[in-house]
């Protein structure tokens, strides 16, 4: 095999709580993770001399040992004592920090492909284990389904079996704008143990979130049941992320980009991961195309995408 060509998808976060702070410094989570059909394309081209090369046309794309998808290669030669190297190639469409998993998702394909590549024949339990390794994301994008929930650091994957016509379409917009995701859960250390309520089109101070908390019910089991029953109004009500009244409190911008959803008719908008892409659920293909023209009319700088669960 010369080369091979993988989809590398992005991820929704439909529900994220911020559990608590472990004692290795990262952050028990309970999410649910949506892979939606924004993608990127990873090209692995095999290479005789050992060494792992990252080409990649965007800038914010790091070429270096850092890159996530070096990292899962390395990470194989290490394991399995391999002498071959590889070419690893991205198309990026996905946009960089944005809270959607790309580049977790792309250190996945890696793993996968090199699986084939190199004919190491491992398991995707045992893959999966390996992905936790590279980053918290990355153990969803070994299993190919549409949604899971996730606990631990975000790397313990339970599959959502939900009927094949359970899908949703979205309005994606991505403001130009980096979001520091280890200043995010500094910030929320800082009021650890009181709830962050989920969506709300007011910008609201931290004391105003706190004395609003009682107010939330969190309930991923409600969500999945939504989903289940494919109930759109439903799944509305359920959506929460712990970390948004955060970035929106520091990042003002992504609130901008909410209000503007929000007047062009989107009800429920939700942040995805630390930020600073937002979304709303749509009921058709028309209206998410329909409201993302309109959003990119509006506003030119931003990334805007109407996708879907695939």
């Amino acid at each position: 095999m010369n080369s091979l060509t993988l989809n590398s998808y992005a991820k929704l976060n439909l529900f994220l709580e911020v559990v608590n702070k472990r004692k290795d410094n990262y952050h028990n989570l309970r999410t649910l993770f949506e892979r939606i059909d924004l993608s990127d394309k990873v090209i692995l081209k095999p290479r005789r001399d050992g060494k792992i090369k990252i080409i990649c046309k965007n800038y914010d794309v790091p070429k270096n040992s850092s890159n996530l998808c070096y990292r899962s290669a390395k990470l194989l030669q290490e394991i399995f004592n391999i002498d071959k190297g590889l070419d690893i190639r991205i198309i990026k469409r996905i946009p960089v920090g944005a809270g959607l998993g790309g580049g977790s998702s792309n250190a996945a394909c890696v793993l996968i492909g090199l699986n084939r590549l190199w004919k190491l024949n491992i398991s995707k339990k045992r893959l999966a284990d390996i992905a936790g390794r590279i980053g918290c994301d990355v153990p969803f994008f070994i299993y190919d389904v549409a949604f899971a929930q996730a606990a631990g650091r975000g790397d313990e994957i339970k599959a959502l079996n939900l009927p094949e016509r359970v899908h949703l379409w979205h309005v994606l917009a991505v403001p130009k704008l980096a979001v520091s995701t280890p200043f995010i859960y500094r910030k929320w250390d800082q009021f650890s143990g009181l709830t962050m309520p989920r969506f709300d089109v007011k910008l609201l101070s931290p004391l105003e979130i706190m004395r609003q908390r009682d107010k939330v019910k969190l309930s991923l089991t409600g969500l999945t049941s939504a989903l289940r029953k494919n109930d759109l109004s439903l799944i509305n009500e359920f959506l929460f992320n712990g970390l948004e009244p955060l970035t929106v409190k520091y990042y003002p911008q992504v609130q901008s980009i909410k209000e503007k959803l929000n007047r062009l008719g989107l009800k429920t908008i939700l942040m995805s991961g630390s930020g600073p892409a937002v979304f709303g659920i749509v009921s058709s293909r028309k209206e998410a195309v329909t409201i993302a023209r309109k959003v990119k009319e509006k506003d030119g700088s931003l990334h805007v995408f109407a996708t879907r669960t695939i």
